[in-house]
This record gives structure tokens, C-alpha cells and sequence, in this order.
């Protein structure tokens, strides 16, 4: 589809699954984006156009990309879509090319990432909450299984702008004024599902379906619970463990097919975000005296698969 009036220019840095998604629907829509990645990405793209293979059917989108992020210049709006391990490095290389107007957003799993960017780069991010089931079975093209929602935050004219963008693309996204307590909410689910599928190398249905994975869920949701209390977070929608342990099954539920972006990564030989998600609950915990000892355990067993 042709660009269109009216629509910001886009630049995806870090087009993987989350990233070739979003910056997809965005360009499908008419919105001018640049997706920054791979060069294997940047060489099928370029070729033969992204493949969104959605839950509505398949699409080739016509979009640019590049390696450089040096591309993002004269950018409008940035999704800032990369690991949580390359946040410093890609902060500081992306700084230079940003304009005084230029909106980032970080579209990562994870509560910590906009202060890490910030103290890395200077770069003030906006906080995104993402949920989307999405897979790069290969280059240039991306498997959309489930979800495909965003929230933003703080209430503001510019969130209200940038929410307004998303739903022009027909992208489900609302502004919240409880944002760090959104990210908590999907920081619990990841730290519930993520590992586990991981370890397991189940998809999340098989670990809705057993009751021993629930048991480890849960004891996992309690202590995440135990944190976000001690350090004052007000977790919108979740008053007790009951309604966190619901949630995740939910999440399970309408990603059923998926394998965790952890148990991706760890397919593909690559460092997960586990230090972002359980080893950030168990840091957290220890700083505030409360005991982690299933996402400590966890976390460490995917190091440890990290670690071949």
C-alpha cells in the first residue's frame, strides 16, 4: 500500500518478531517505515517485501530497511524493539541520529528498560506494554499466532497522538495513567510462562494443561506478587494471587501455540532476556528482603542453557 497523508515517518529498530510486526501493520496501513535489522532481514526484505502470515492471512508489505542506524534519521516515531541485553550499546549508537521531536518507544519485555536507555543514551523513552504471538520462522517473514495489542503510558497528548497512530493501523492500543503497574502485569506473566516454556520447550498450551506446570506458575506468580507489594506497585486488574494465576492461563490460553520468545531464543543459540524477567524479580527480591526462590531457580537454569 502506498503511503499516505498524514502519517508519521517510522523507523523499527530491532525488526525481529515484535518489530516486523508492528512496523508490518504499520506500513500495510500506508505509514512510511524503515525496519532496521539483520542482514539477512534487510536482503529479503528488500527483495521480496515483508510476509505478514497473520491470523486474517497472508500479505507482502512493501517497506524499506537497513542495517544502519543511521537510518532512523528524519524519523517521526521509533520503536525501540531490540533484546534488553543490547539496550546500552544500541541506545548510544542510535543517539546521534534523533531529532529533538523524534518520539521512542520501548516495545520490550521487562519494567526497567526506558530508565537503562535513558542513563545509557539520554534518549527519554515512552513505556510500551506489548502483547503479540509472533515467530521469524525465516528471513523477512513473520508468523503472527495470537494477540497483537498495545498499552501506553502516562496520560498524555503525546501518548493520546502516538495511541492514535496504532488504531489508525488497526493496532488494539490504550493509554493507561498506571503505566509502571501495566508493565508489572506483563512482567508477571512473562515470569510465570517464559522460562518454563523454555526449560520445558513446551508451547503454552501444554503447560496450561498440566498441573504440575501450574504449580510451578503459581509458586512463581506468588513471588512476583511478594515483590511488586514490597516495592509499592499497584497492579491494575490483579488484587490476589487467584486473579495472577488466572491471568497467566489466560495468556496461555490465547497464545496456545506459542513458544516463549526465551525458548526461541534459546533455539537459536542466542542470550534471552531471562535477566530482564526472573533474574530481575530475583535481584529486586533480594534488594527488598523478599524471597524469590523459584524465579531465582529459573533464572538459573536458563543461564545455565545459556551458558553451552
Amino acid at each position: 500500500m502506498a503511503d499516505q497523508p498524514g502519517w508519521p515517518r517510522v523507523a523499527v529498530v530491532g525488526a525481529g518478531a515484535v518489530g516486523g510486526y508492528f512496523g508490518g501493520m504499520l506500513a500495510d496501513a500506508g505509514a512510511p517505515v524503515v525496519l532496521i535489522g539483520r542482514q539477512a532481514l534487510v536482503e529479503a526484505v528488500c527483495r521480496d517485501g515483508l510476509l505478514l502470515d497473520t491470523l486474517q492471512g497472508k500479505k507482502k508489505v512493501r517497506v524499506e530497511a537497513s542495517t544502519e542506524l543511521s537510518a532512523v534519521r528524519g524519523a517521526d516515531l521509533v520503536l525501540f524493539c531490540v533484546k534488553t541485553t543490547d539496550n546500552a550499546a544500541t541506545a548510544q549508537g542510535l543517539a546521534p541520529f534523533l531529532s529533538a521531536d523524534t518520539i521512542v518507544l520501548s516495545l520490550q519485555n521487562g519494567v526497567d528498560n526506558v530508565e537503562q536507555i535513558r542513563a545509557a543514551a539520554g534518549i527519554e523513552a515512552l513505556p510500551v506494554v506489548v502483547y503479540v504471538a509472533a515467530s521469524t520462522p525465516a528471513a523477512g517473514v513473520v508468523k503472527h499466532v495470537g494477540r497483537g495489542d498495545l498499552v501506553l503510558g502516562p496520560q498524555s497528548e503525546k501518548t493520546k497522538r502516538v495511541a492514535d497512530v496504532f488504531l489508525r493501523a488497526m493496532i488494539p492500543c490504550r493509554v493507561t495513567h498506571n503505566i509502571e503497574g501495566e508493565l508489572w502485569v506483563k512482567l508477571i506473566w512473562n515470569c510465570a510462562l517464559n522460562a518454563v516454556s523454555a526449560l520445558g520447550q513446551a508451547r503454552y498450551v501444554r503447560i496450561a494443561e498440566s498441573e504440575d506446570a501450574r504449580q510451578v506458575v503459581q509458586k512463581a506468580v506468588n513471588e512476583v506478587l511478594a515483590v511488586a507489594r514490597a516495592a509499592h506497585i499497584v497492579l491494575p486488574g490483579v488484587p490476589d494471587s487467584q486473579a495472577a494465576l488466572d491471568g497467566a492461563m489466560k495468556i496461555a490460553t490465547q497464545m496456545a501455540e506459542q513458544l516463549s520468545s526465551t525458548g526461541q531464543d534459546i533455539n537459536r543459540g542466542k542470550r534471552t532476556e531471562v535477566d530482564s524477567l526472573n533474574g530481575y524479580i530475583a535481584r529486586r527480591g533480594a534488594e527488598l528482603g523478599v524471597p524469590t526462590p523459584v524465579n531465582h531457580t529459573l533464572y538459573t537454569l536458563v543461564k545455565l542453557l545459556e551458558s553451552r
